[in-house]
């Protein structure tokens, strides 16, 4: 018999969460209420392949869907018209060097690559607390440039051989798909395994994107969550710290 989603412990020094078999099916994956946004809660979750997602006016809810949708580096899908824009709009793509003004363009309600409902759960209080991950060097951000302009970006966690992709956004044409094909390309040249999606898209299946179950997921979690890949601090990309994206 399914059991009903777990309340968390209030107490900020208690991080543990359920077995991630007690997740409901409807919602998809809805595992657990409650709990501050610490930087330890939010790193034991992500371990265990949990993430929170929830609205104004919701306590904390901590999910793990399945199927679950990931993106493995070697298996980036891009498009001719991809490559277009890689080649001839002039972007120029950089990590670590906005975060702020990045998770605060994707929190803001918009439509962004046909996803209307894109940003609106990223909440004051979730900002501050991934923002307090990036200054711990877990967090990290891709920023899409046009000039001096910020078009688009995105950000995600790092941990091990596995980047958690939490939200993108784009001012400009394809601005977030050219971020996050210079973003995947630097991951696989580090050996990064495994790019958490969570969830499916058109705009994440046109990547590239596909769904694995749960216990699939979990297995290369826990495979590659412990490899000393990408290492805390600030990302630059290998070959220069603000690169022009090639084709």
């Amino acid at each position: 018999m399914q059991q009903g989603p777990y309340w968390l412990s209030p107490d900020p020094a208690d991080n543990q969460f359920p077995p991630t078999h007690l997740a409901l099916d409807d919602p998809n994956g809805l595992l657990a209420i409650g709990g501050e946004l610490t930087p330890q809660r939010l790193l034991a979750a992500y371990r265990l392949g949990i993430f929170p997602w929830y609205s104004e006016g919701q306590p904390p809810l901590w999910w793990s869907p399945s199927p679950r949708t990931v993106i493995f580096p070697e298996r980036l899908r891009v498009s001719r018209s991809l490559r277009k824009s890689i080649r001839n709009r002039g972007y120029r793509v950089t990590l670590d060097r906005a975060f702020s003004e990045v998770i605060r363009a994707c929190s803001a309600p918009r439509s962004d690559e046909g996803d209307e409902e894109a940003g609106g759960w990223i909440l004051p209080e979730m900002i501050a607390a991934y923002e307090r991950l990036h200054q711990l060097g877990h967090a990290h951000s891709v920023e899409c440039w046009h000039g001096e302009e910020l078009v688009g970006g995105l950000y995600g966690i790092a941990i091990g051989g596995v980047f958690f992709g939490e939200s993108m956004f784009s001012r400009r044409r394809d601005a977030s798909k050219v971020a996050f094909a210079r973003l995947v390309g630097q991951l696989q040249a580090w050996g990064v395994a495994l790019i958490d999606c969570q969830v499916n898209s058109d705009h994440l299946a046109s990547l590239g994107a596909e769904e694995i179950d749960r216990d699939q997921f979990e297995s290369l979690l826990s495979k590659n969550r412990e490899r000393a890949v990408t290492g805390t601090g600030r990302w630059d990309f290998d070959n220069d710290e603000s690169v022009e994206v090639e084709g």
